[in-house]
């Protein structure tokens, strides 16, 4: 019976397909969940976005990364990095240095104010999602991360 009333649901919604409907709400869950994060962040100053570079300056560690190392690590893609960084170096969370050997090479990292920065949203940030995943079975969220991953993997 259950199946059947969720079926009639499908059909009184104004989606051209059950596909459109799920594009829909992947848009609507992501949003949701990203304003949540986006409220974590605020606090701090920081966008999720910014709070991103810090981790993948983090990860890079004393060597730094390139922008266009930055930009392929980056979670949802910036065309404009560079502005990124600038706003990024104004405030004293990263540095940027060039090359020795290359001087057209220029790399950004990580200060100690933007590591004291992520070491302070550390706790806050990783209890969210393991708020906004409450009542969902641990094999649900593998369920879930795989078809995500298996539709990335398949958008052009």
């Amino acid at each position: 019976m259950a199946g059947k009333v969720k079926e009639e649901l499908h059909q009184r919604k104004p989606h051209a397909s059950v596909e459109e409907e799920a594009l829909l709400n992947i848009v609507r869950t992501a949003d949701a969940l990203t304003r949540d994060f986006d409220d974590v962040l605020k606090p701090h100053g920081l966008t999720g976005t910014q709070y991103n570079l810090l981790r993948i300056l983090r990860g890079a560690g004393k060597r730094g990364a390139t922008c266009s190392e930055i930009g392929e690590r980056t979670i949802k893609k910036d065309p404009d990095i560079t502005r990124l960084v600038d706003r990024m170096v104004k405030r004293g969370l990263v540095k940027r240095s060039r090359d020795g050997r290359d001087r057209r090479v220029v790399t950004t990292s990580i200060t100690a104010e933007g590591l004291r920065k992520l070491n302070e949203l550390e706790e806050p940030v990783n209890k969210l999602p393991i708020q906004q995943f409450q009542g969902l079975s641990r094999q649900k969220i593998l369920e879930l991360i795989e078809t995500l991953e298996t539709l990335r993997q398949r958008a052009p």
